[in-house]
């Protein structure tokens, strides 16, 4: 079962990181994904560096198996094409700010009366109500106002900015697909598509599975260093002598055991936690990272090493896995993390590389086509 959503066809008017995330995934599975983008506002994304073939190894990587038509969604045709699309691609993923689908005709009332079937998914910071409906934000923003950042970081010096988009992603990207595949199957009995409004920080919020219902029902606020999970306890990160990290995950009483004994600390009976992460930390502290790796390699007590992006795509484990590909073209990616028996990494199309194709599949003539062009639809 190397395609099993083969058959869904998706619209993605997305751009940036949520949606096409989002979308990648849906086709890294096997669905028919088709990116309707601007020729003249490009995708940020293309342009980051470095380059592969004139765009971004982030943009090949988000929009592998994809294709492309470039559509000015402000031309008086763009509703026309976008209704004709409907006919087959019977669900559409957006990421404009509320009420811009609207100005433009394409809003969900307006499109379901094209295609009652139609699963409408709208990925958005704040979602569409509220005070916050229309306000700009990032992946720092949706963190801060939903909490999450308030227990980040250390108490010294505050939350950090992250590396990894969890807000976008993980609050974004990841709750999109589970609804929109909800509603899939909900359409397979109900005949009816369906909205769904995705918002990253209600998203983020409801990640705090283990602090915010205690912090609801009377216990206290989280807070940075405040319990075992975010440095309050030993299960932190440590510098070692030459200036790298080890992480240590060590909270079961056997893998502490274990730890304890591998790096000659007395724990018995049990330490006080903030003087057994003081002892550890003297500990790591006296050799390098490399040294601490062959010494506890063997045991079973939940430490590795913090590797960079590079180290990691060499480790043996996810060259086990198969978890980096390298293209024909010598591109390298990460492969699909999904479970399901891998195909080949498709390219990223370029903008509006399939949009001959398409038109002429809906019916269009090429001089239909290149009058459009002049027109500007393409732009």
């Amino acid at each position: 079962m190397k395609t099993p959503l083969k058959g869904l066809k998706i619209l993605d008017l997305s751009t940036l990181l949520p949606g096409p995330y989002a979308s990648m995934l849906l086709a890294d599975l096997g669905a028919d994904v088709l990116r309707v983008e601007s020729a003249s506002r490009h995708d940020l994304v293309r342009g980051m560096k470095p380059q592969i073939d004139g765009q971004s190894a982030a943009f090949s990587y988000l929009n592998r198996g994809k294709q492309s038509l470039a559509l000015n969604l402000k031309h008086p045709g763009a509703v026309g094409v976008i209704s004709q699309l409907l006919g087959e691609y019977d669900i559409l993923i957006e990421q404009f700010r509320p009420g811009v689908m609207s100005r433009l005709g394409l809003d969900y009332e307006t499109l379901k009366q094209v295609n009652p079937q139609l699963i409408y998914c709208s990925i958005t910071g704040y979602g569409q109500t509220g005070p916050y409906r229309d306000r700009a934000g990032h992946d720092i923003n949706y963190l801060a106002l939903s909490g999450a950042a308030s227990h980040m970081g250390r108490k010294a010096s505050g939350p950090a900015p992250m590396g990894l988009q969890v807000a976008d992603i993980a609050a974004g990207s990841h709750p999109a697909v589970i609804a929109i595949l909800a509603a899939v199957i909900g359409r397979q009995s109900s005949g009816e598509g369906c909205y769904l409004d995705i918002s990253m920080a209600d998203n983020t919020l409801a990640l705090q599975a283990l602090m915010v219902p205690g912090a609801l029902n009377g216990g206290s606020d989280p807070e940075a260093e405040g319990n075992f999970l975010n440095g309050g306890g030993f299960y932190d990160y440590y510098r070692t002598a030459d200036d790298r990290y080890i992480s240590v995950g060590s909270l079961e009483p056997q893998f502490r055991q274990r730890l304890a004994q591998a790096m000659n600390i007395q724990d018995n009976p049990p330490l006080e936690d903030r003087q057994f992460k003081t002892l550890l930390q003297q500990k790591f502290s006296h050799r390098d990272l490399q040294s601490w790796c062959e010494q506890l390699a063997g045991l079973d007590i939940c430490v590795e090493p913090v590797l960079t992006v590079s180290e990691a795509a060499q480790h043996p484990q996810f060259i086990a896995r198969n978890m980096v590909v390298t293209r024909e073209s010598g591109e390298r990616q990460v492969d699909s993390a999904l479970g399901f028996e891998k195909q080949p990494v498709r390219s990223a199309p370029l903008c509006g590389e399939q949009a001959e194709q398409i038109m002429r599949r809906l019916g269009y003539s090429r001089s239909e086509i290149e009058t459009l062009r002049n027109d500007g639809l393409f732009d």
